[in-house]
């Protein structure tokens, strides 16, 4: 998956004379592996050390032992127990039959899984609890059958399984939020007309998957949030005062960010009409400008000096997609659907174009649409997207870091305090904090799902998703 890892180039679509009023801003060469890293700081020579010769036997990756029977690395070990765990039911978008290596391993979920089961690990050696550290370390790995193999990646054994323990009375093993499943996660076509009890057990799910560790129901981690039930409904809010720690870390925060508007020129001539290279370098132009921003963000972000700068590196490598994303649908969405959507109409696509436009871009239009409906409707204040960013940041699931408990303890202080300030804030939402946290799943998802869509794709993806945004608002 190298295109994650690398914004496209700002000199792509050739040169020449343009309808732009203003030439195009004076930007830095595009960054090598999706970020200047001489604006950080040089790189940890340890980094590029030789891989021992053991790798896992799902991605091939390098391996750190035996987890769950088989030989396999940190992330496929993670990642299969919060499949089993979570009780996770995946899709296969194609033919069940997905590569799996480092770079792609994220791509297919249904695959990765099937994959893990295919060669051998062992749910049984998963603790019960959820909690870190394996029941057996003595169980090896175990050889099933086609079909039983078919029923764990159908969902089947999951509700067979929460039909014994609800037949025993076991309500504290089989609450809603310990049977969510992939599906319940926010979708263009169900999720908006879907019931808030599948939202929560969504939120539920990511909730476990993003603190890094799944939570027994009756173990309260983090106040309020982790009370949250799907049949259960919220209590009323008490009147409340904010905690002046999380006022000056959440004020921290926000200082950290550049609102100014894009410096991007987005201005075209009357009557010119832009064509696709031209339309695609001036993406390039602004995906160069936020990421940027980004790095800019990092120096300023209150605990920088906790991390190192290898860390720094790893984190901004792997999140980059995720952050411009999240600032274009929030601080920076007037400009985005409103001067690069009139540029945009000026682009007419190709009949070929329209022909072989993928079926992973129409996937990404549709959700696009959906999480901007979604921000418009919550208009997140500037403290909450400051907030969003950094949990986002902070993912502690993310290779090669070195600090992973830290990054840990400084994902829960802001999921904390986001939770503080949107209780206290918007105190007759109660559901505001929940839907604020779905979202980013789904911009994970995006992201993850945009390195798929060929570059030459981009301009007609941007033309068809701020066209239909933009009519639908102004119709409000």
């Amino acid at each position: 998956m190298e295109r994650d890892e690398r914004p496209p180039s700002g000199g792509a679509g050739g040169g020449g004379s343009t309808g732009f009023l203003e030439p195009p801003a004076a930007l830095p060469p595009p960054p090598r592996n999706g970020f200047c890293q001489d604006d950080l700081a040089e790189l940890d020579p340890g980094t590029n050390d030789r891989a021992e010769q053991r790798t896992c036997l799902i991605c091939g990756d390098r391996a750190t032992g035996l987890h769950y029977g088989i030989i396999s690395c940190e992330g496929c070990k993670g990642f299969f127990k919060r499949s089993i765990c979570n009780k996770r039911v995946y899709r296969c978008s194609r033919d069940k039959n997905c590569v799996m290596s480092r770079k792609q391993r994220n791509r297919c979920q249904y695959c990765r899984l099937l994959k893990c089961l295919q060669m051998g690990m062992n749910r049984k050696a998963i603790r019960e609890d959820g909690m870190p550290g394996g029941r057996n370390k003595s169980i090896g790995p175990v050889q099933i059958s086609e079909e039983e193999i078919e029923r764990i990646m159908s969902g089947q054994e999951f509700e067979e399984e929460a039909n014994h323990w609800s037949n025993h009375g076991d309500s504290d093993h089989s609450s809603p939020g310990n049977r969510a499943s992939e599906s319940n996660q926010p979708s263009p076509g169900s999720t908006m007309s879907s019931s808030r009890s599948v939202e929560l057990n969504g939120f539920m799910a990511f909730r476990e998957q993003y603190m890094g560790m799944s939570v027994p129901p009756h173990y309260q981690y983090i106040p309020h949030l982790f009370n949250y039930s799907a049949h259960s409904p919220l209590l009323p809010p008490q009147a409340r005062s904010l905690d002046p720690q999380s006022y000056s870390l959440i004020h921290q925060l926000v200082s950290a960010e550049d609102l100014e508007p894009l410096g991007t020129p987005m201005l075209i001539e009357d009557g010119y009409s832009v064509t696709q290279a031209e339309l695609f370098a001036l993406l390039c132009r602004l995906a160069d400008e936020l990421l940027f921003r980004q790095i800019a963000w990092i120096k300023k972000l209150p605990f920088f000096c906790e991390l190192s700068i290898k860390d720094y590196t790893c984190l901004l490598s792997s999140t980059w997609q995720e952050l411009i994303l999240l600032s274009s649908l929030t601080v920076y969405s007037k400009q985005i659907f409103g001067e690069l959507a009139d540029v945009t109409a000026k682009y007419s696509p190709s009949d070929e174009e329209l022909h072989r436009f993928s079926d992973e871009g129409m996937e990404v239009i549709e959700r696009l649409i959906y999480l901007y409906h979604k921000f418009h409707q919550l208009k997140v204040s500037n403290e909450e997207y400051a907030c969003m960013k950094a949990i986002n940041f902070l993912n502690q699931d993310i290779r090669g870091l070195t600090s992973a408990s830290q990054l840990e303890q400084l994902n829960k202080r802001y999921w904390y305090i986001c939770q503080d300030f949107t209780e206290y804030k918007y105190t007759h939402q109660p559901n505001r904090f929940p839907d604020l946290m779905m979202c980013l799943p789904e911009i994970r998802y995006i992201a993850g799902k945009m390195v798929n869509v060929p570059l030459e794709q981009l301009p007609l993806l941007f033309k068809v998703v701020l066209h239909s945004c933009k009519t639908s608002v102004s119709k409000e």
